[in-house]
């Protein structure tokens, strides 16, 4: 199998397995656990596991200030592509990699905003006093989908062998630690993390197999 062909099934299939997981987070084992007796789906292994991880507000507060930094790399891209058009004049020159990443961080944000109104689960804690919605993580969603996409791209426009590897194995750490410990924190349920993590390896794949078709 080609590795474009891959590149699809994946996409597909973690796109098929989120739509599933989230259809029957709304209607399987509900019962209202949460904060303020929210109702929260697959209630009894979630309420499991966050007993088990607990909370720690220190690791919470950590991940959301590490957070902004792949905000900070979807800004890099974002002047990248800027400075492509000014120079080419020409929207379309515009490196087709960067187009796409443009198109996917839209989708993202956009995608954000519709799990901000569309509420499947809300957080296992009160922050501040106020029960926030939950799922699927955000964090881990961000997170995943700009670090995977930053390391094509890095893989693409680094030269320097060392560079590139030392850049690749750091973004690959900086990822896991934010998904582990985004877990660990006890602001998401378990159910949260994995819905994210779906999400995020459709969307990723996706895009690796748009921008394959031209490489």
């Amino acid at each position: 199998m080609k590795r474009n062909a891959i590149f699809l099934t994946v996409a597909i299939i973690s796109l098929i397995a989120f739509i599933l997981w989230t259809i029957l987070l709304a209607f399987i084992d509900v019962q209202p656990v949460g904060p303020l007796y929210s109702s929260i789906g697959f209630a009894t292994i979630n309420k499991f596991v966050h007993n088990l991880t607990g909370e720690n507000l220190i690791l919470y507060l950590i991940t959301d200030w590490l957070s902004f930094m792949p905000v900070f790399i979807m800004i890099f891209f974002a002047i990248l592509g800027i400075l492509q058009f000014i120079k080419r004049k020409n929207l379309f020159k515009v490196d087709f990699d960067l187009l796409c990443l443009g198109i996917f961080y839209i989708l993202l944000f956009s995608l954000y905003i519709i799990f901000e109104n569309v509420i499947i689960n809300y957080r296992p804690i009160l922050i501040d006093g106020i029960l926030e919605v939950s799922y699927p993580s955000s964090t881990t969603l961000l997170t995943v989908c700009v670090m995977s996409t930053a390391n094509w791209q890095l893989n693409y426009r680094v030269k320097k062998g060392k560079l590139k590897l030392i850049l690749n194995i750091l973004t690959k750490i900086f990822t896991a630690f934010m998904v582990v410990c985004r877990f660990l924190s006890g602001v998401h349920w378990f159910s949260d993390i994995v819905g994210g993590l779906f999400l995020s390896v459709s969307l990723e794949y996706f895009y690796y197999f748009l921008v394959d078709i031209k490489s």
